[in-house]
């Protein structure tokens, strides 16, 4: 039995990371001195972050610990920057994690960790052994789910992804730590695993938060404990020699599957960080993309604190934080670390975007205002922009007088629709248009005045309660609300087959976690329409806005039909005073024989369709059989831009928008009546969502794509006449296979090489595929295989050729 000395260190949860912070120096200077009192002590320790805050405020010991791990007596596990929730993050999130955490300890420690490590987090996504593997890492350790929440043939078992990669695992025994001193009873219960372990079994010891890890008594009990009346030889050990123990030949099975759940209450409570997290992940990376092409294109210092802004985020993304179950200062601590996070990634997308807009060629002409329309995906989007416009200063100039019309770059007149302003003054208005923007680049858009241009018609027919254009017909239910009729005219199908878009509230008196459940069923009430009614209506789009009640809250929904579009796009209000409920969206799919398909990081997973609440990304969707039309395969697509649970049941899904338990209320903890507790949730939040009813699959409409048109959104920048060497639209990076999503473009860690990341998103071999550069020169050509992430690196010398890399850069 291989003895971990251990100590779960949460840096946040029911304490703020300044506690944190002087939780890990006591437990790390503990385990120091352990080492020095016993000859054969093992401390095994993860999570970067850590390591570097003992470097900075105590250096010393700092140098303590780098003497003990070249000894091979404290053993660094975990290559990622620290222990995140393992469902919610972004498949890129998890490759930072592992980039900035395995470079840190190769430049401190002179290596890199072999074992992933998650001991705590609450499940963990089907993607993750490609992303464990090609970081580095070729074992896994892990507790939750637990025996009674998922069943798996052995404690050891291969961890297979859907991309075929592998990393041999091993689920904890019962805990992770020990709190009391003597450790008979806990050695005794991992005893009984040997036989389901092929007779090697870790047994974790050590006193968790504010303990300090291992203690004397519990040193002294395995000495007396070894070998005695029948128990096993007790070695004092570290996960690292477990692996190292393994034989080959063992007949040791294999689990292609994720492994959930837990607490399945944490993928929608506290709305606030999932959105921050999902906002400060998208900025970092859209402003990585431009930051690099601007320092190509126009000579733009790459930004050197995007790893900073990466680690403030990736703090945040810890399994007690991200998963909503911290108390309430911790999420003031997290609003500031994720401001701090998508201010820099702010700040460098604009010094990107300003450098290579102003390098556009623009000719000069009287009255004209250009406007430059960014694409952050690499593929070419019509997408709606919008921004203000006009100043005190510049009546007559970039001020709407009535009479403007909009060109593109070629001349042609492109429809324009002037649309509530966010200020409400008389010198600044806002203005619509649709976009149609090259891969991975701009186009040049000027407003112009022409008196003599024709008034423009309306893209959709519209009343109080419908709106129809060439592709969809929607019409709304005016007493309730709800989306009474969805009909998709090129398919001649009916979207819903009931009412659709319906908030349902829900009784929920489980704890923070959501612990001891699986689902959520018990529906106590519906939101009821105060008014439904026509917001918008021009030649871009037109806007039908429900305003509901429920209790003591609101909701307010505007449904967005835009023109050329597929897909409905929702704008959601949401002012919520309720407590122990929760909210749902549901969306009742007018299929038979339902398959529902999640988003996961870097992947996709087909789960029941029980009803059970389950982690998702940034889209799912509900598919089968259609109940009118020809009956061929049909289904909806439910994108989102900071939800991360849902569930389906039958052919009906739905995305729970919010729960409200108390801050960090953790069963069997009891709520005493009289006590004042702060409840999650309250008050103002705002998120969009968008359906997507298509023919075929959901690869056939393109959910991936869309559901990071959504989470990427065009963005467009007023400009000024100038000269400059860069057309007036371009293309800087474009794949050639509709399944190939290009997820980072960034500066590589050591040099100025260019580092593209691209990965497989319909589960179906790419071969032939092709990334083109074309600022570059340059054409990346590689085969993908099913779900498989690749990493190339592209040199700054041209004559150099580009290669494949690991997640880490090769570290």
């Amino acid at each position: 039995m291989h003895m971990i000395g251990n100590a779960h260190l949460d840096p946040v949860w029911l304490w703020q990371w300044q506690e944190g912070f002087q939780e890990a120096k006591a437990t790390f200077r503990s385990a120091l001195d352990r080492i020095a009192e016993v000859d054969d002590f093992v401390f095994t320790s993860s999570s970067a972050v850590m390591y570097e805050w003992i470097e900075r405020n105590e250096p010393a010991m700092f140098e303590e610990i780098r003497r003990r791990v070249a000894e091979g007596r404290w053993a660094l596990c975990g290559g990622w920057w620290l222990q995140p929730d393992c469902n919610l993050p972004s498949g890129e999130s998890f490759v930072r994690q592992g980039l900035y955490g395995q470079r840190y300890f190769k430049e401190k420690f002179g290596v890199t960790a072999t074992v992933g490590y998650n001991p705590d987090s609450f499940g963990h996504h089907g993607m993750l052994p490609q992303i464990l593997k090609k970081s580095g890492m070729d074992y896994y350790v892990f507790m939750r789910p637990q025996p009674h929440e998922k069943e798996l043939p052995s404690r050891l078992f291969r961890w297979r992804s859907d991309d075929g990669s592998e990393v041999l695992s091993f689920r904890i025994p019962f805990e992770y730590t020990r709190w009391g001193k003597e450790l008979d009873e806990h050695v005794e219960k991992c005893a009984g695993e040997l036989p389901n372990a092929f007779g090697h079994v870790m047994c974790f010891y050590g006193v968790g938060n504010h303990g300090g890890g291992p203690t004397k008594e519990n040193l002294a009990s395995i000495a007396s404990l070894s070998g005695r009346d029948g128990l096993p030889e007790l070695t004092l050990s570290d996960p690292v020699r477990y692996f190292a123990e393994v034989d080959p030949s063992w007949p040791i099975p294999v689990v292609r599957d994720e492994l959930q759940m837990h607490a399945v209450g944490c993928y929608s409570v506290h709305s606030g960080i999932k959105r921050w997290n999902r906002e400060a992940e998208n900025k970092l990376l859209v402003a990585e993309k431009f930051a690099s092409v601007a320092k190509d294109v126009a000579g733009q210092p790459y930004p050197a604190d995007f790893e900073a802004a990466w680690r403030h985020a990736m703090f945040n993304q810890f399994h007690d934080i991200l998963a909503g179950t911290s108390i309430e200062p911790a999420y003031d601590d997290a609003r500031d670390m994720h401001g701090y996070a998508m201010t820099i990634a702010s700040t460098g997308l604009n010094y990107a975007l300003q450098a290579l807009s102003w390098r556009i060629g623009i000719p000069a002409e009287d009255g004209m205002v250009p406007i430059v329309v960014f694409n952050p995906n690499a593929w070419p989007v019509r997408a709606e922009a919008a921004l203000q416009f006009g100043h005190p200063g510049l009546v007559g100039k970039s001020f709407l007088r009535g009479d403007e019309i909009l060109l593109d770059d070629e001349g042609r007149r492109v429809p324009m629709q002037v649309v509530q302003s966010l200020a409400t003054t008389r010198f600044r208005q806002r203005i619509a248009f649709m976009a149609d923007v090259p891969a991975l680049g701009y186009r040049v858009y000027r407003v112009v005045a022409d008196a003599s241009a024709p008034e423009l018609p309306a893209a959709a027919e519209a009343t109080p309660t419908s709106v129809e254009n060439d592709r969809y017909r929607l019409v709304l239910d005016p007493a309730t609300g709800w989306i009474a009729s969805l009909y998709d005219k090129r398919s001649g199908v009916e979207a819903f087959s009931g009412p659709a878009a319906r908030p349902v509230v829900l009784h929920d008196p489980s704890d923070t976690w959501g612990h001891n459940m699986t689902r959520y069923i018990d529906e106590i009430g519906v939101f009821a329409a105060r008014s439904v009614r026509l917001v918008e209506h021009g030649p871009v789009k037109s806007v039908l806005r429900v305003v509901s009640a429920y209790g003591r809250s609101t909701l307010t929904q505007d449904f967005i039909v835009r023109a050329g579009v597929d897909g409905i796009e929702v704008a959601v209000v949401v002012d919520w005073h309720e407590r122990f409920k929760m909210l749902k969206l549901r969306f009742p799919v007018g299929v038979a024989n339902p398959v529902a398909t999640y988003e996961i990081p870097y992947g996709h997973i087909v789960r029941e369709t029980d009803g059970d609440e389950e982690p998702g990304q940034n889209w799912i969707d509900v598919s089968g059989a259609a109940l009118g039309g020809d009956g061929g395969v049909y289904g909806v697509s439910l994108l989102n831009d900071g939800k991360y649970a849902f569930d389906v049941r039958g052919a009906e899904m739905s995305m729970t928008v919010l729960r409200s338990p108390i801050y960090a209320h953790h069963i069997p903890g009891p709520i005493e009546e009289g006590k004042d507790y702060a409840f999650i949730d309250q008050g103002v939040q705002r998120f969009s969502y968008a359906l997507l009813p298509h023919r075929g699959t959901w690869k056939d409409a393109g959910a991936a794509r869309h559901a990071a048109e959504l989470n990427q959104r065009v963005i467009p920048l007023m400009e000024t006449y100038h000269d400059g060497p860069l057309p007036q639209a371009a293309s800087y990076v474009s794949v050639n296979r509709d399944a190939l999503v290009v997820s980072a473009i960034k500066k590589a860690e050591d040099g100025d090489d260019l580092i593209v990341r691209c990965y497989e998103a319909h589960g179906e071999p790419a071969a032939g595929a092709e990334i083109s550069l074309p600022h570059l020169g340059r054409v990346i050509r590689a085969d993908f295989g099913p779900c498989e992430i690749k990493t190339f690196r592209v040199p700054v010398d041209p004559a150099s050729a580009i290669v494949e890399t690991n997640l880490i850069e090769g570290a």
